[in-house]
């Protein structure tokens, strides 16, 4: 399948996905120690929605478009209140008009000492990060392929950090390619949190990563799954995932807040969410 990043930027992938994200970089500030973000596919990082690409979809229409206009719990509002600022901010006059994808999102949670590596391989792509990453010294844009990236870049020289994995699954390969990378980049850096999208268009490929997963020596592993229709339209994706290794503590309890909330408000009524443990180390004591 095809899943490249302009098409369907800001669709409800984007906002389950980067609403994940600005969670885990909220937990990451917490602490003073600096941390790294390495987003091995990371697209342009900025995105027109209503440029050729973003506009044949017209996807954020029913994704942030909608999200924007409806009205959440306190208890949801404030978990995403950072996410939606972040959006926001970068729009003017309270036209939606741009979508910040996931480096431009890190850049804006990142500290002094904090840094971010984002990589594209694509031409254009990678051109278009570079200028929008252009003057940030905290920021450093690569064209790189993102799988090659994760091995060279990972551990970084920062003990706390995230690495976020989102290719575009254009080739049959990814999937496995996922579970190896994933278990690679884990053996080196243990500590590291790891945040992985999916789609869920083919639920065989999915759960065949997942049964892959859970056969690696990881003690946490945390899958988020939403799916906006009952019964999916052939070709059109509907259900995606987040596979989260090393997830901060605070971040089942926040998703379990804000994925029915999410669901409530983009699918309009018959989406359903999930969230399980894939592998959860036992607690202390225990046998």
């Amino acid at each position: 399948m095809n899943y490249r990043h302009a098409f369907h930027a800001g669709n409800f992938a984007d906002v389950m996905k980067h609403a994940t994200l600005v969670r885990v970089l909220e937990y990451l500030r917490t602490k003073p120690a600096p941390f790294r973000v390495i987003d091995t596919h990371a697209g342009s990082g900025l995105y027109e929605l209503t440029g050729a690409q973003a506009s044949r979809s017209g996807e954020w229409r029913d994704g942030i478009a909608r999200l924007l206009a409806s009205a959440q719990p306190q208890t949801a509002a404030v978990l995403l209140a950072p996410y939606l600022a972040a959006v926001t901010a970068c729009n003017k006059g309270g036209q939606l008009a741009l979508y910040p994808g996931s480096p431009m999102l890190a850049r804006r949670f990142l500290r002094v000492r904090d840094r971010l590596i984002a990589c594209e391989r694509e031409p254009l792509p990678a051109a278009a990060l570079a200028r929008n990453l252009h003057g940030d010294r905290r920021c450093k844009a690569l064209a790189i392929d993102g799988w090659t990236a994760l091995n060279a870049y990972v551990p970084p020289k920062e003990r706390r950090g995230l690495v976020l994995i989102d290719p575009s699954f254009e080739e049959a390969a990814d999937f496995p390619r996922l579970a190896n990378a994933i278990e690679g980049a884990h053996r080196k850096w243990s500590t590291g949190i790891y945040l992985i999208w999916y789609p869920v268009k083919e639920p065989g490929s999915a759960e065949a990563l997942v049964r892959r997963l859970r056969r690696l020596e990881i003690s946490k592993i945390l899958r988020a799954e939403i799916s906006l229709a009952t019964a999916p339209e052939p070709g059109r994706l509907s259900a995606c995932g987040l596979i989260i290794v090393n997830p901060p503590w605070t971040l089942e309890g926040e998703l379990r807040t804000l994925l029915p909330q999410l669901v409530a408000a983009l699918a309009g009524g018959g989406g359903t969410s999930r969230i399980d443990w894939l592998a959860r180390e036992k607690p202390s004591g225990l046998r």
